[in-house]
């Protein structure tokens, strides 16, 4: 796992890489991952030789809700009216008008363009996605691993953890 120039020469290996790795724990969540590996650091193992791997990833998208025209135009005002703001902001430091008239100026047509923008958009799918949703990568397992030359200390420690399994390494 170590990374190699076209020479030949080894070139300095990456933060998220072990040389040699070996498996030490799998779990069915990050959390007792996790736990396992801040066990070994209360215990002064030296957590820089180690890993944690998510692996068989899944995508989850949960649908947080249907989209309408309606829907979709009060979306893009939102957008819009925020984008002004902002713009309203920086010019209010290189403008003498009045503060208050700039940034409503500004959101007004931040707002006007958002809508017009966020309903051209929702048209143009011609109902191919009438949903909101929101997604998320996520691994069903999670593996630690510890460089080889540890490996063996990191398992005896990660025996005594509390509420083990009397075999975590299989």
């Amino acid at each position: 796992m170590s990374l190699s120039s076209p020479s030949g020469r080894r070139s300095p290996m990456s933060p998220l890489q072990l040389e040699f790795p070996q498996s030490l724990a799998t779990y069915d969540d990050y959390a007792a991952a996790q736990k396992s590996v801040d066990f070994l650091s209360d215990q002064e193992f030296p957590v820089e030789n180690c890993l944690i791997v998510g692996t068989d990833l899944k995508r989850i998208e949960k649908i947080t809700g249907r989209l309408t025209y309606s829907r979709v135009a009060l979306g893009g005002v939102a957008s819009g009216a925020w984008l002004g703001l902002f713009v309203g902001l920086l010019f209010t430091i290189f403008t003498e008008e009045s503060a208050f008239a700039t940034i409503a100026s500004t959101m007004l047509f931040g707002a006007a363009f958002g809508i017009v923008w966020a309903l051209l958009g929702y048209a143009a799918t011609r109902g191919q996605r009438d949903f909101q949703s929101v997604t998320q990568v996520v691994a069903t397992r999670y593996e630690v691993l510890v460089e080889h030359k540890v490996a063996a200390e990191a398992r005896e420690i990660l025996t005594r953890l509390p509420g083990a399994l009397p075999n975590p390494f299989a």
